[in-house]
């Protein structure tokens, strides 16, 4: 019998030692934000696991005891924590504390003006972005005239841009920087939430839609090193993430009014949730004024729809369409000395601007598994813009006679295909992204005359022979680009790319060829057809440095090869007195970025960076004389290259938490960003340019401003100033004209208050506190020609009520 209760409790004891569970949970940020593709290692076992996209992980059975596990993510403070697993399962909760400052919330406060800046993660979704210069604007959290779109304040955080204020409503947004012109941020890769949004990412890569501010949750801002992962621009990438249904209730209605001055109304409402596995986001807006000038009034409308499934628990589809579709009258420009009379006043009231774009996405997003993710996008673009009116100079009489219509239709679809792995070496993580983009374009331009009445009528007099132009410009692009994270150890990490592209572009159609003698009197008129071809491909490369002295202070380094390619009116021929170079290249150069980031105290965030821009075969036009016929005409060819060189800096600090403690729930925060640039034009062949500043290149750019925030209410001062630059490449001080000329510097102060109680928030404003009297910019052609005026003080109030 003894014999036998010593076998059972043997039995019993090898049983119990045998005894394994598995250990579980999820990894967050601060905020509450899933961590994905972050390493779990567990010591005893010498194992590693990894989050999936929701922040999850799940280990293996493991036997009953205690575990140390290190928990790591590149950007995050690493966390050991012990674990006694001592059941068939242990559910952990682990949150992670970003190296750089975040949001400061205030709580019970609804108003979250405050921290509105943050950085990417170095791994964001399928997005690297490790070594390179970058921001993110949380629009939450801005306090802002978010109805006009007010860039000076949405971007007020992000140093050294130069942002164009076309228009009252804000419909179009303008922005540039390092030397960079802002038409329609066209030397930027513009998308929303990954994809294209411009007319034609190729050859046209204008800007006429940019999503309301109400609908963005965040807009990431990634400088010229996102070239080898994005392609095609300078500028880098600018992406707008759309908000999303909320994760906590099936139903969500969030409604906005917003009334201002010179007329604005604008109304916005969304509504979002998720129910199940569905989740949906929807929203609309319709926004009218009169704008501050005669002949400006505008009405838009634009909703968007975004329907996500998860399919099962490593897939989802998100199904995506956006509108927008607005009608401006244009005011025209003014000369310089209309300008300094009444920058009020309009001598255009026949000039219309219509436009009307449809975007659509479809996502998929896969997991092969912990370590390996899948995104797929396809994307299309069916849009039009139409600009009608007399496009003679502001100094010319509008002669009332039949108008000048000039059309643009675009057709585009694509894919973007990416893949992520992330794998252990030792105990630090890897990354390696790999993508492929297909792109095909399809662009109708036509010119021709139009009706002279004042009214806006779109409609060609003689639509089967136009007396301008009729051009299509078909497009292709296929690319494949990788980039690789090597943390050499927890502190240095190096990560090179490379991208491979072949474009093809087009240009193929007629312009109408008119000959006069000294009378006037028409002795030929015909049209010149012309076919241009262009095919090349190529190799860029670039490689991000970064190096993490402590959990508060790391410093970056980027070198990126660029290049954009030649637009549609670079091969579009439009009279017999413009000629263009057959040997026409595309603009190549790269971007360098040195700079060094952090926070102290986490109260206090900084970062400060030098640059350079190397802006090669830039593309403008020379004049020339015939050889045979001894007459001059205007040749468009790769002129000169231009350098960019400068400082750009911002810190924000939280003086009353510095001073007293990070409970409190009163805020003082205040901010300051500067660039200090230098921009000029080296190696040109033409000598006008030689040495001369690069237009749109504001050697000072400045902002400061403050926060004082205390629970539900906030106010925001701000102060802006930019300093006094040229138009145009010769440096020319004023025209007849006014198309080129110098812009002078100006200043311009912005005061936002807010208010929240319950589910009502209250805003109000004051943009251009002081009533300034300026313009940012001197058109060549709509909004213009001339001198575009910017508002003068100007009033918003605007309710919010959240359901």
């Amino acid at each position: 019998m003894p014999k036998l209760i010593s076998i059972l409790l043997l039995l019993l004891a090898s049983t119990s030692w045998a005894q394994k569970g598995i250990l579980l949970g999820n990894v967050s940020s601060e905020n509450k934000e899933d961590i994905e593709y972050c390493t779990i290692y567990i010591k005893e076992t010498n194992t590693t696991y990894t989050t999936n996209k929701k922040g999850h992980f799940k280990t293996g059975q493991l036997p009953y005891g205690t575990y140390s596990l290190l928990v790591h993510f590149v950007g995050y403070e690493s966390r050991e924590q012990k674990v006694v697993l001592n059941q068939p399962q242990v559910t952990l909760k682990i949150q992670l504390k970003q190296r750089v400052l975040q949001e400061v919330e205030i709580e019970g406060t609804v108003n979250k003006s405050m921290g509105s800046m943050k950085r990417l993660r170095a791994i964001d979704g399928v997005l690297i972005s490790q070594g390179k210069k970058n921001e993110v604007i949380q629009l939450e959290q801005v306090n802002a005239n978010k109805a006009t779109n007010q860039g000076r304040q949405i971007y007020s955080r992000i140093p050294g841009l130069n942002i164009w204020e076309s228009d009252g409503a804000g419909i179009q947004l303008g922005i540039g920087g390092r030397g960079l012109n802002p038409s329609r941020t066209a030397n930027f890769n513009t998308r929303q939430n990954g994809y294209d949004i411009s007319a034609d990412a190729l050859g046209y890569p204008e800007s006429y839609y940019t999503p309301p501010a109400e609908a963005i949750k965040e807009i990431q801002l990634i400088r010229g090193a996102a070239s080898l992962q994005f392609g095609t621009q300078f500028g880098g990438l600018l992406n707008f993430i759309l908000n999303e249904g909320t994760e906590e209730k099936p139903v969500e209605v969030v409604g906005r009014y917003t009334v201002g001055s010179f007329g604005l109304r604008n109304a916005f409402v969304s509504i979002g949730g998720t129910k199940d596995t569905w989740n949906y986001y929807g929203y609309f807006q319709h926004k009218t004024g009169d704008d501050w000038r005669p002949n400006s009034s505008f009405e838009v409308f634009s909703g968007g729809l975004n329907l996500k499934k998860q399919l099962t628990e490593k897939t989802d589809v998100r199904i995506e369409y956006t509108k927008m579709q607005y009608l401006t009258q244009q005011a025209g420009g003014l000369t310089d000395l209309q300008f300094y009379l009444d920058p009020a006043v309009s001598f255009r009231d026949r000039n219309w601007f219509e436009v009307d774009w449809n975007l659509g996405a479809v996502t998929i997003n896969h997991e092969l598994n912990a370590q390996t993710k899948i995104n797929s996008r396809f994307f299309g673009l069916l849009a039009s813009r139409k600009a009608l009116g007399f496009l003679g100079q502001i100094n010319r009489i509008d002669p009332l006679e039949e108008r000048d219509l000039i059309s643009g239709e675009f057709k585009n679809f694509g894919n973007e295909t990416r893949l992520l792995h992330v794998y252990q070496v030792k105990t630090t993580p890897w990354a390696l992204l790999l993508g492929a983009r297909y792109y095909q374009g399809y662009n109708l331009s036509q010119q021709g005359l139009a009706d002279s009445t004042n009214d806006a009528r779109f409609e060609y007099l003689n639509e089967t022979n136009l007396e301008g132009s009729s051009y299509e410009f078909p497009s292709k692009n296929m690319a494949l680009f990788g980039e690789h994270i090597f943390n050499l150890n927890e502190h240095f990490s190096i990560t090179p790319g490379i991208r491979y592209e072949y474009i093809s572009t087009r240009a193929q159609g007629y312009y109408n060829h008119v000959i006069t003698d000294l009378a006037q009197n028409v002795i030929l008129d015909t049209n010149i057809n012309d076919l241009r071809k262009n095919q090349r491909s190529f190799v860029i490369g670039g490689i991000g440095l970064n190096y993490k002295f402590n959990d508060t202070l790391e410093v970056y380094a980027n070198f990126s090869q660029n290049y954009r390619s030649i637009n549609f009116t670079d091969m579009q021929i439009q009279n017999p007195n413009f000629r263009i170079d057959p040997n026409l290249e595309d603009e190549k150069g790269y971007n360098v970025d040195f700079g060094i980031r952090g926070f102290i105290a986490n109260k206090l965030n900084y970062d400060i960076s030098l640059f350079a821009l190397l802006y090669d075969n830039r593309i403008g036009t020379t004049i020339e004389k015939d050889p045979v016929w001894f007459n001059t005409y205007q040749y468009r060819t790769n002129v000169s290259a231009s350098l960019t060189k400068g400082v750009e800096a911002m810190v924000e600090v939280d003086l009353w938490k510095w001073i007293t403690s990070d409970s409190s729930k009163f805020s003082f925060r205040v901010f300051g960003n500067a660039s200090f640039v230098d921009a000029r034009y080296i190696n040109s062949d033409e000598p006008a340019f030689e040495n001369k500043e690069v237009e749109l290149v504001p050697p000072l750019n400045f902002k400061t401003g403050a926060t004082i925030a205390y629970q539900r209410f906030s106010v925001s001062y701000q102060y802006a100033f930019t300093e006094r630059h040229y138009s145009d490449a010769t440096n020319s001080e004023q025209t007849a004209n006014a198309v080129n000329g110098l812009i002078p510097a100006y200043s311009v102060m912005d005061l936002s208050l807010a208010y929240g109680y319950k589910m009502v928030k209250l805003e109000a404003g004051v943009n251009n506190l002081g009533d300034s009297s300026y313009f940012t910019r001197r058109a060549t052609g709509y909004p213009g020609p001339g001198i575009i005026p910017s508002p003068p003080r100007n009033f918003y109030v605007a309710l919010q009520i959240k359901i």
